[in-house]
């Protein structure tokens, strides 16, 4: 059986995994995110404790900015002090095999292409809507990173001249189709707007029924730039996507070229609070089946 190790690296959280090649979870270790240099012991220790003879490659999900192609965590706002950390070329040295490293929308795409609501897909997008909103593109079969591993950062996209931040951009899509964009109206997270909507709160209900509208005037432009067959949409639409479902479809008919819109789904994400530990498996299977790729 191939084995693949993976690492998520979050602001708040890491977590070490072994699975296989069918992206099943064998092994886990999670920790609380520390400075640069306790967390990074932890990540080492934790893959010397799983660590098998069938592991293949090592794959890294991390925030970014990145240096992808040469395996570099570049200073990521959440988190502080990982500068020019050259994180492939470490685990490669400690363990001798392959280890690549991808931002984590880029990631999580390659998990749900592969496993999850994407499968059998050719052209896909991936966006997060969590925390944050970013967006990963598998294109002609193959992920699309773009020049210099920037490719798909539909968040910094202008919905408005100003208002929400999100991104470092006010008035970005970020700032109002994310958590922290959601947050910032005032009226609580994105999770107690969801029961409250649950229950019937009017106001609520008209936030997501806002908060629909603009993701479907964000999906109605990636849907006639890039043509996908799918569009798989994380986190928060996952579990309140009922919420946003009338507006968002009317806007994208509205918008939208009707042959675009007629060949592409809307779906949730499949894979579910596993989706992190199981986009660092698909960075070491990915880039080893793919070696054309970073």
């Amino acid at each position: 059986m191939k084995e693949y190790i993976g690492i998520d690296i979050g602001g708040t959280k890491c977590a070490v995994v072994r699975g296989d090649e069918r992206g099943r979870i064998l092994e886990k270790l999670a920790f609380p995110t520390r400075s640069c240099k306790e967390t990074l012991e932890e990540i080492f220790s934790g893959v010397r404790t799983l660590w098998t003879k069938q592991v293949l490659s090592i794959g890294v999900s991390c925030g970014g900015p990145l240096d992808q192609e040469n395996g570099r965590i570049l200073s990521p706002p959440n988190l502080p002090g990982w500068d020019d950390v050259p994180i492939t070329r470490k685990l490669s040295e400690a363990f001798h095999v392959p280890a690549y490293l991808q931002n984590d929308a880029d990631a999580c795409a390659l998990a749900e292409w592969r496993f999850g609501a994407g499968r059998g897909c050719s052209h896909m997008i991936f966006l997060t809507f969590g925390t944050g909103l970013g967006a990963g593109l598998i294109l002609n079969g193959k992920l699309y990173t773009g020049s210099c591993g920037m490719a798909g950062e539909a968040g910094h996209l202008r919905l408005f001249p100003d208002g929400h931040t999100g991104y470092g951009k006010a008035g970005s899509y970020e700032g109002y189709c994310s958590g922290g964009g959601i947050a910032q109206y005032g009226r609580g997270s994105a999770k107690e707007l969801a029961l409250r909507a649950a229950a019937g709160d009017e106001e609520a209900l008209k936030l997501w029924a806002d908060t629909g509208n603009y993701l479907g005037r964000l999906l109605s432009l990636l849907i006639d730039l890039f043509n996908p067959e799918r569009i798989i949409i994380g986190s928060i639409y996952a579990r309140a996507g009922r919420f946003m479902e009338e507006e968002m479809q009317k806007v994208l008919k509205k918008e939208t070229l009707e042959k675009n819109l007629a060949a592409c789904q809307i779906l949730p994400a499949k894979l579910g609070d596993a989706i992190g530990d199981i986009a660092a498996l698909s960075v070491a299977m990915h880039t080893g089946l793919h070696p054309d790729l970073p």
